[in-house]
């Protein structure tokens, strides 16, 4: 797909987007309404551009990994809103806008003269998501917050990994993702209210919510009674057998949950035996005693590969799968055929591969329609379109505003 197609195709074409996202969450969440159609502009410092660019290793010839995972579908604009040149030209550039998206500690953008209340005054139709660590308000509100340490606050860390053992993080920045989808969420239904009202209004996250609305029944356990609930290892935290086992070769996840899977697994592995045994009656019972089950159920898988186990499960209806690291992962014919890797050519490493869109539209498509982009490349091409010219451009450049 070509830039040049792009507007007429995509969900939230002409939606313009001001992201002054840093690191992760707020640049996803820009990312996203990219992935829609919106024409994302990435606001950033002149000279080092945002945070992320630097943030690594790994680097492809001077090219951040971390920076290329969330900054698909934007242009980039240089621009110091410190500075009162930089943050008139911001306002200005707001008045064209649909959407702001920042994740500085609360108070910073009215500091700077660019805020909601300020925006909203030139143009009521604007939405303004703000992004933080713990809130916009309450007594944590101005603490820093990243990603593992909200891990760890959440509660996440607690559920993760073996009991008696160490706290477990996930293994990539869930909460940063997370919050990044539910900005995205927030300011999608903002543009539907907009329609009813006409106005815009504030959408605000933090890690700390996205985390704890991302708990589920682990959270709802305990705040209706129950107990604390405890690491889950490597089985469901419910059902039985639901979990990683050992085949002959290496690991496999699988699921026989509910009497009558149970009872097919147990005939399927000539095991019905386990159907009369008083420690796997019930999903509770099994539960119970899942490590004891889960050591049966090694003994057994012994027998085969997991590519065997795995053939053998899904052709009898038992959902059951292989543990990929990231390379069985990203080259499987499935996340291929999804279209979950892209190929898109790129000025520095020629070409470049990016995760493709987790959501698809039979009519209205999404696409990587731009590459993450190289510091300050659209910057004539965007100040121009809010009028100014090259008189000024020259001069907001040798005072490095620009």
């Amino acid at each position: 797909m070509t830039d040049e197609a792009v507007p007429q195709l995509m969900p939230i074409a002409g939606v313009r987007v001001l992201d002054l996202g840093r690191h992760l969450a707020g640049p996803t969440c820009a990312m996203l309404l990219g992935d829609l159609g919106a024409d994302v502009i990435k606001v950033e410092k002149p000279e080092v551009g945002e945070d992320g660019r630097s943030a690594g290793p790994p680097f492809f010839d001077g090219v951040s990994a971390f920076f290329l995972s969330a900054n698909r579908n934007k242009r980039s604009l240089t621009l110091d809103i410190k500075r009162p040149e930089g943050q008139d030209a911001f306002r200005r550039l707001a008045d064209t806008a649909d959407i702001v998206i920042e994740n500085f500690r609360p108070g910073v953008m009215d500091a700077l003269g660019i805020g909601y209340a300020t925006m909203r005054e030139r143009n009521p139709r604007i939405i303004y998501c703000s992004i933080s660590g713990f809130g916009a308000d309450g007594p944590f509100a101005d603490r820093p917050g990243l990603d593992q340490i909200i891990q760890g606050f959440s509660g996440l860390m607690s559920v993760t990994g073996f009991e008696g053992g160490e706290p477990v993080q996930v293994g990539i920045p869930i909460a940063d993702l997370l919050t990044g989808l539910y900005g995205a969420y927030g300011v999608l239904a903002a543009l539907q209210a907009r329609e009813r009202t006409g106005c815009g209004q504030v959408v605000n996250t933090s890690l700390l919510e996205a985390m704890v609305g991302t708990m589920g029944f682990q959270a709802v356990r305990y705040i209706n009674g129950g107990d604390v609930p405890p690491p889950a290892g490597n089985h469901h935290p419910i059902n039985a057998p639901y979990g990683i086992f050992r085949a002959k070769d290496g690991y496999l996840t699988l699921g026989a949950t509910g009497d009558k899977r149970w009872s097919q697994f147990c005939q399927l592995l000539d095991r019905e035996n386990w159907l009369e045994d008083p420690r796997f009656k019930t999903n509770g019972d099994r539960y119970s005693n899942r490590l004891v089950l889960q050591q049966e159920i090694n003994e057994k898988l012994q027998e085969r590969t997991v590519d065997e186990w795995e053939r053998f499960f899904n052709e009898a209806g038992i959902p059951a799968g292989p543990v990929y690291a990231m390379d069985g992962a990203m080259d499987h014919p499935q996340t291929r055929h999804r279209e979950m890797v892209v190929e898109r050519p790129h000025p520095i490493l020629g070409t470049v591969s990016l995760l493709g869109l987790p959501v698809k539209f039979s009519e209205t498509p999404g696409d990587v329609h731009r590459i993450p982009p190289q510091l300050g490349e659209h910057t004539d091409e965007i100040l121009h379109e809010i009028g100014l010219d090259d008189e000024e451009l020259r001069r907001l450049r040798e005072e490095k505003i620009v």
